[in-house]
């Protein structure tokens, strides 16, 4: 399989789980300590970690270290590639001659 759509797949797979879409919409409002968003989701340490790693492969979520803690927020590159994508994917081709029986 192509690594393009194995990169594509990665964005899908961050966006199609409701704790991470949680997760997501807390990072909406800016930068948040793991421990912030562990308690409000009712997550297990281990299960925000799977839940963050999935979503920092994906490029939609960055992280930093302070000390033992670690922040994330909302990546601006990947809302742009995640955005670009979704057009790119549901945008038809154009040809002239082709016309959708349905349509």
């Amino acid at each position: 399989m192509k690594e393009k759509y194995l990169d594509q797949a990665k964005v899908f797979k961050a966006l199609c789980d409701p704790k991470r879409l949680a997760i997501l919409e807390q990072l909406r409002s800016g930068e948040k300590c793991a421990c912030v968003l562990q308690e409000p989701l009712d997550l297990t340490q281990s299960g925000l970690s799977y839940h963050m790693r999935i979503l920092c492969e994906s490029g939609l979520v960055i992280s930093r270290q302070e000390g033992k803690w670690t922040h994330y927020c909302l990546a601006p590159e990947g809302k742009a590639y995640a955005l670009q994508l979704l057009s790119d994917i549901l945008t038809p081709i154009s040809k002239a001659n082709d016309v959708c029986v349905q349509c």
